[in-house]
């Protein structure tokens, strides 16, 4: 139904979507005027912060694009909206994502794919069918890790019923710090970005392996592999949690 009503005004969409895209690029401009001052950033060249770039962008922008609605959740919990969703023989997960769905979101993604392709012209990579899969299962993989971000920050509204900000600070905030390279953070972030809330398994630890560089906590090599792993727990987790919220809902006020 929002698609359909998006569209009646196809000409109206193209420029929001575009403007919406080009808002979301002002980010990697800011990244292009630096390297007109430095030539590396943490010893990665442009091509290489734009691969970063590219992969964690396109990855939030398929996660915004499915998910990004969740935090209208506490709005729902306040206003009492959420008991009509819950009446219907929908799932409420399901009703959540597509309520108020923009497909002008499409912007951030194609902006982050359009980054990516230019990285991967300038990186002299010797391709084959292994690092090939390796950049699709990474973008995959990426989004489902913000997508269960975006989805557990919605069950957490349940108890909290006002923690938009705090989601934002993991999915849009964590995105901006995946477009740099692990290497000019404090390896106590590094690690917290690791093994508390792995946002390293978007692109950090997969896109080393893809470039050829150490990583700078030394981990095992098959660490750079398990980014699938990683977003099947977190989707996972995302599921339990959300299934206890919605049975600890006792309406609005609750």
């Amino acid at each position: 139904m929002w698609v359909r009503s998006t569209m009646t005004y196809r000409a109206s969409f193209l420029v929001t979507m575009a403007g919406h895209g080009l808002a979301t690029a002002l980010d990697f401009v800011a990244i292009l005027i630096m390297f007109t001052h430095v030539e590396t950033l943490g010893g990665f060249g442009v091509a290489e912060v734009a691969l970063l770039y590219g992969t964690t962008s396109l990855s939030l922008g398929l996660a915004d694009l499915l998910l990004g609605n969740m935090d209208r959740l506490g709005a729902r919990i306040r206003d009492g909206t959420l008991d009509t969703l819950l009446v219907r023989p929908v799932p409420v997960f399901a009703q959540l994502a597509a309520d108020r769905f923009a497909l002008r979101r499409l912007g951030r993604v194609t902006q982050g794919l359009l980054v990516l392709a230019w990285s991967l012209t300038r990186l002299d990579l010797d391709w084959s069918p292994g690092r090939a899969l390796l950049l699709v299962v990474m973008v995959v993989s990426g989004g489902a890790i913000f997508g269960s971000l975006f989805a557990l920050g919605g069950a957490f509204q349940f108890w909290a019923q006002d923690a938009a900000e705090a989601q934002n600070s993991f999915t849009y905030g964590g995105s901006t710090l995946l477009q740099y390279p692990p290497t000019i953070f404090a390896k106590d972030l590094v690690r917290g970005v690791t093994f508390v809330v792995p946002l390293a398994f978007v692109n950090w630890l997969p896109a080393l392996r893809l470039l050829g560089r150490d990583d700078p906590l030394g981990l095992p090599g098959w660490v750079d592999l398990l980014s699938p792993v990683v977003a099947a727990a977190m989707c996972g987790l995302t599921a339990l949690v959300w299934r206890a919220g919605v049975r600890s809902y006792r309406s609005t006020g609750s």
